[in-house]
């Protein structure tokens, strides 16, 4: 009984997406043009479509995964497609149905994904090949002839007319290959050296990993012009790194060198400083006026901002193309001119709501490796949105990132849909009943090594105390034979 009422929840929430999704559309498209262009909705009825199949295979394959990521995927999608067909009727472009047609391709490859991955604990035995294959993903712009340079950075690889980020997927095959070597040495790593301030730092001989992650994320930094990217895989990893092992001193060590490397990166690099200066002084002439690494864009979105106050100025009603990337590095600041405040507000518990999802199954999952994967990729995107929501509001510089879900672009599009994917597998070993999945040793285990640490720093002592016993025994006797020849 308890799963018929779960799949009927499931369905009604669907069906609400659907119905909210299918009213912004026409609302938009009724008061720009004053029809629905058969186009959009033949593709509209394609992408519900898709929608629904993708449910009804979660039901036969993953019937205890969560209930809430899909439909807040759906509305996700919706919001950000309905503003890129808003701004295309005033740029005179038609993004929003590439963009349609590449939501159709993340829910078949998410389908796909769903029906072959039934065991997501696989990923685990070829943790050094997803280690290649991230770090080719990664490195491919920089071959001569493949990789394109936009915008100033070079993170593209171009077929043709186009263009393919190949840094998005990247992320995803790195987190299975950090999860893999954390849940792997997970033991080593917890075993804590010197304590500095009450916190105990890692051994020195323990740190290799994260030294290397910090240089490949400079190495991004320094080779790509990519800020985003590079923050976002350092971020991951250390996130990761905490979860695994527990101590605060990866944390601290992690900060510092974050710390450490934005300060290097805006002492060399000019597209760093710039975006620095853009932060600290948006409303000065010369830096608004300077090209490129002005602040006309953030201006322009703050003023965005400010003309959707609570309620939006309506779906079609405001200016959101006088912003340049409205549809994509700043379709927040679009959804806040359109839709106000209340629009932003509901898109961070859509947001929420999936992060929430994924943090209840990293903690719930018995089995270390989903641990880590579900936490880690759920920080990622967790860290991308607050980024990106960060940099339009100046809390802090603008990294380059986008929003998951809601920006034009394919690439970022199917990697996002494919990690939602991929935490609904796991969401359903975690929920599962009668779970095939290890029993709960991970935080044991990856203990056993502090309390190892702890026995032998108590032998050692012992032992300390032992040799300076039968010293000064011997000094005691020696001092009395001396004694005993004088006399």
């Amino acid at each position: 009984m308890s799963m018929i009422v779960t799949r009927i929840r499931q369905m009604a929430l669907l069906l609400f997406a659907t119905l909210l999704s299918c009213m912004a559309f026409l609302q938009m498209f009724f008061r720009i043009d004053g029809y629905v262009s058969s186009n959009y909705v033949v593709m509209l009825c394609l992408v519900v479509l898709l929608f629904l199949v993708f449910w009804s295979v979660l039901l036969v394959k993953q019937p205890y995964a969560s209930q809430a990521i899909l439909p807040c995927i759906m509305l996700l999608t919706a919001i950000g497609t309905v503003l890129i067909a808003r701004i295309d009727r005033q740029n005179n472009t038609n993004v929003a149905m590439k963009q349609l047609v590449w939501v159709c391709v993340a829910l078949v490859l998410s389908i796909i994904f769903v029906i072959v991955l039934q065991d997501y604990r696989i990923l685990r035995r070829f943790s050094y090949v997803n280690m290649v294959i991230g770090l080719l993903l990664l490195l491919s712009p920089m071959i001569p002839g493949l990789g394109k340079e936009i915008g100033g950075a070079r993170i593209w690889i171009g077929f043709g007319n186009h263009t393919i980020q190949p840094g998005e997927f990247a992320k995803l095959f790195l987190a299975f290959f950090f999860a893999a070597y954390l849940f792997n040495h997970r033991d080593r790593l917890a075993v804590g050296g010197n304590k500095v301030l009450g916190v105990h730092l890692p051994r020195l001989k323990d740190t290799g990993p994260i030294a290397l992650v910090w240089a490949a994320s400079m190495g991004v930094l320094v080779v790509q012009h990519d800020l985003g990217t590079s923050l976002m895989f350092f971020a991951m990893f250390v996130s990761m790194l905490y979860v695994a092992t527990g101590r605060k001193g990866w944390l601290a060590i992690g900060c510092v060198a974050f710390i450490v490397g934005c300060l290097v990166a805006v002492k060399l690099f000019a597209h760093v400083q710039y975006r620095v200066d853009a932060w600290l002084h948006p409303f000065d002439n010369a830096i608004y006026n300077r090209f490129p690494g002005g602040s006309a864009q953030i201006v322009s979105g703050l003023f965005g901002l400010a003309a959707g106050g609570t309620t939006g100025t309506g779906l079609g009603q405001g200016h959101p193309s006088l912003t340049p990337l409205a549809n994509s590095d700043f379709i927040y600041a679009s959804v806040g001119e359109e839709l106000g405040l209340t629009g932003l507000l509901a898109v961070l518990v859509l947001y929420l709501i999936i992060i929430a999802s994924g943090m209840i199954t990293a903690m719930k999952i018995k089995d270390g490796f989903g641990k880590l994967l579900a936490s880690g990729l759920v920080f990622t995107m967790a860290f991308q949105v607050f980024t990106v929501v960060g940099g339009i509001t100046l809390v802090i510089p603008l990294t380059g990132l986008t929003m998951p879900y809601m920006a034009a672009g394919g690439s970022s599009l199917v990697a996002n849909y494919l990690l939602a994917a991929l935490l609904i597998v796991i969401s359903h070993a975690a929920n599962k009943p009668e779970s095939t999945v290890v029993s709960d040793t991970f935080q044991y285990e990856a203990l056993a090594a502090l309390r190892e640490r702890e026995l032998q720093e108590r032998a050692q002592t012992s032992s300390e105390k032992n040799d300076y016993k039968e010293n000064s025994t011997s000094s005691v006797v020696s001092v009395e034979k001396r004694g005993e020849i004088h006399e």
